[in-house]
């Protein structure tokens, strides 16, 4: 079953909050601009991670490694951050059995646990090195450029302990990196240690159908040929600039109005099963990276993602989203088959407040909190959508994730900015290099120092 999108609620008949039916039915020709500036640019090679469903050279890479290597790895350990780790995260735990990493060899087939160190904590990256045995793990090293400061300082932190233990190097150290460019090509060709290529048009947060979160997917066992399959289907619906058709195109376009005419600035996502709450987190960067951007005409432009989940946001956030500002889209993720389910015994016939629950089952409340909150939301005029995926399965996790890419273009396109960039973050990384010592960043660093300092007088101990 394909992916639906129903917007039903982000409309002003249904929802009082909502866009104006006749402003969402005019804005047909800034969509077709907005498709089009996306396919120019796709058409150039901009935009490479719309061909990634059929890169098969990258698909064989991938799977000729893991073939390679199946049985040997009781651990996988991935350095990276950003979109590096968050996709990878995310496509563990919605495609592998829930706490994945807990369960024994038996549980998991043999197949190797993944540990995603996504930050450079000492306190985290000493207490996974230590719980692995470094003969039997093998450790992922993702950069693109290899100059990423973290996940380098992963790297040299990992390199020295293999070499300390006398494991050798390239059987325990695999680079997604660029195909020609970077600090990591040069040292794997130096040292033999294997190297799966990052294609140089895809940036990071663009980049989990690569081998950057294919390899990874693979090595645990997940069909990272399903997953590029419903992305495929996922790109090929949205091969079309007629917004009635076009579910990222509808999706972006609705997401834009609501922020630029309405006010609505903040665009949450809460997916109803737990395997999908890192999509919400690796869908945070995506959106929030891409589209917050200084314009050149000087505007200040880029709603807010925030993630949640259903239920257990119903008892977190759902009181701010009913009773706080009207500043909010909601955008639903629900399964249409849990899979596995439990009935909900009948007990205690003479307890009104627990007796009507028996006979239901658990993902039965589950939807129909979801179809509560929805309906709650809408008679307080807050506007949402529902994205209907029938399972959580490797195809519809990948077509999710395509939707949720080409919607970033499509928005991008609308807002006026660049989504594939992303200058705001390359100042803090400018100082950090200066203050580290990184040739070449000796302005940087003074550029940092003659910034304000802390005034004691406004320090309270």
């Amino acid at each position: 079953m394909p992916i639906s999108l129903d917007y039903t609620f982000m409309l002003s008949d249904a929802v009082s909050g909502g866009v104006a039916p006749d402003v969402f039915a005019a804005t047909g020709a800034a969509f077709r601009s907005a498709h089009a500036s996306v396919e120019s640019r796709r058409r150039s090679g901009e935009l490479g991670f719309l061909d990634l469903p059929t890169n098969r050279v990258l698909a064989t890479q991938v799977l000729e490694f893991v073939v390679a290597t199946r049985g040997v790895y009781r651990d996988v350990v991935l350095l990276g951050i950003g979109g590096s780790a968050l996709g990878p995260t995310a496509l563990r735990n919605a495609l592998r059995p829930p706490q994945w990493n807990m369960l024994g060899a038996e549980s998991r087939g043999e197949l190797p646990r993944l540990h995603v160190l996504d930050n450079v904590d000492p306190v985290t990256i000493a207490a996974t090195l230590g719980r692995v045995q470094l003969a039997e793990t093998l450790f992922l090293v993702i950069s693109k450029s290899g100059g990423t400061a973290e996940t380098m300082a992963q790297y040299l932190v990992v390199r020295d302990r293999l070499i300390a233990a006398g494991v050798p190097l390239a059987r325990h150290l695999v680079f997604v990196t660029d195909p020609t460019k970077g600090a990591l090509r040069p040292i794997a060709i130096a040292e033999g240690i294997p190297a799966l290529d990052i294609p140089a048009n895809i940036g990071g947060r663009f980049s989990v159908l690569s081998p950057v979160g294919t390899l990874p997917a693979a090595l645990i066992g997940i069909d990272i040929e399903a997953l590029l399959a419903g992305a495929g289907d996922m790109t090929r619906r949205c091969n079309t600039d007629d917004l009635a058709t076009n579910p990222a195109g509808a999706y972006a376009v609705l997401q834009w109005l609501s922020d630029s005419t309405g006010g609505k600035r903040i665009h949450v996502l809460m997916p109803y099963a737990d395997a999908l709450r890192d999509i919400a987190a690796w869908f945070v960067q995506l959106w929030a990276e891409s589209l917050g951007k200084a314009r050149a005409d000087g505007e200040h432009v880029g709603p807010t993602p925030l993630p949640a989940l259903g239920t257990t946001d119903q008892h977190a956030q759902v009181q701010l989203f009913m009773e706080g500002p009207i500043d909010k889209t909601f955008t639903f993720i629900a399964v249409d088959s849990a899979g596995d389910d439990l009935t909900i015994p009948g007990a205690h016939a003479d307890v009104p407040d627990l007796a009507y629950l028996g006979g239901h089952s658990l993902w039965e409340l589950l939807d129909v909190e979801r179809r509560a909150t929805t309906g709650a939301l809408a008679a307080r005029g807050r506007p949402s959508m529902t994205l209907l995926i029938e399972r959580v399965d490797a195809w519809h996790v990948g077509g999710l994730m395509m939707f949720f890419e080409i919607a970033t273009a499509y928005a991008g396109a609308l807002y006026g900015i660049n989504a594939f960039d992303q200058p705001g973050v390359e100042l803090g990384k400018r100082f950090t290099y200066g203050m580290m010592g990184r040739p070449g960043f000796d302005a940087a660093r003074a550029e940092f120092e003659a910034l304000p300092q802390s005034n004691a007088a406004r320090v309270i101990r």
